[in-house]
């Protein structure tokens, strides 16, 4: 089977953009199921109950989040019932939501997703490489195929959840940064790995944010008010080719597509 997994989803342009092309996408590309990470849907940072609406309507399968999935008070509850949004494993016992999910695919197949967050240079999280074997762990025997997105500041750790998961999970992606790497393969033990999925967000932008405002920030160092830039979006992210019997990674391709008219 073939799985998607978008880069992080900044701001109305983007997911006016997977309105328009993901579920079109979907069909061409032969894709089963889709995970998209969306802490950054609503406004450029956080999430709301309406952006998670909207994403799931327009046909991504599960949710991921991160460090700004607490921006909006009104996402708690919809952490709390809705099984498809998931935020970081790894954040303290007790917060509301869900580290992972199991979901149905095409076929039946059962698609486990983990979210973790990093630490290094992110906060004082719990570990995520032990918060990865505990997720694991609890999906065996439900879940065929394991998806990890691994949200995170520096490449080194995601490399190193990418070697700590291989042959254990189908996928492991980086997310968080907004830049996409170039760095696709498929680790031993059947295992597609990405550093850094991307973004889907404005292509004339700073990381999705309104140039004019960054610069100034850097030149300056005095607080700025950012706002997600206009114009067209690039879609980016990975797919990749699972065997839904083994559970493994056949092949993985970076996903680079522009949407002039979002």
């Amino acid at each position: 089977m073939r799985i998607l997994f978008l880069g992080d989803v900044v701001g109305r342009g983007a997911r006016r953009a997977l309105r328009r092309r993901l579920r079109r996408l979907k069909s061409e590309a032969g894709i089963d199921f889709a995970v998209a990470n969306a802490e950054n849907a609503a406004g450029g940072k956080g999430i709301d109950p309406d952006s998670v609406e909207e994403l799931l309507d327009a046909g991504a399968d599960v949710l991921t989040s991160g460090n700004h999935v607490w921006q909006y008070s009104s996402i708690l509850p919809v952490l709390e019932r809705e099984p498809r949004l998931v935020r970081p494993a790894n954040f303290a016992r007790g917060t509301p939501g869900r580290g992972w999910t199991v979901q149905e695919a095409g076929g039946g197949v059962r698609v486990g997703v983990v979210n973790l967050i990093g630490r290094v240079f992110m906060g004082q999280y719990d570990c995520p490489f032990r918060a990865a074997d505990e997720a694991v762990a609890a999906m065996a025997g439900d879940a065929s195929i394991v998806v990890v997105d691994m949200h995170a500041e520096t490449t080194s750790e995601k490399n190193a959840m990418g070697w700590h998961l291989a042959g254990r999970a189908a996928i492991v992606v980086g997310s968080h940064t907004h830049v996409q790497t170039a760095d696709e393969r498929v680790l031993p033990g059947g295992t597609a790995y990405l550093t850094d999925a991307g973004m889907c967000g404005p292509i004339d932008s700073v990381i999705g944010m309104r140039k004019e405002e960054v610069l100034r920030r850097f030149m300056t160092q005095m607080p700025e008010r950012f706002e997600v830039a206009k114009g067209p979006v690039m879609l980016q992210g990975m797919i990749a080719d699972v065997d839904a019997a083994s559970g493994r990674a056949t092949a993985v391709t970076r996903l680079r597509e522009v949407c002039e008219e979002c």
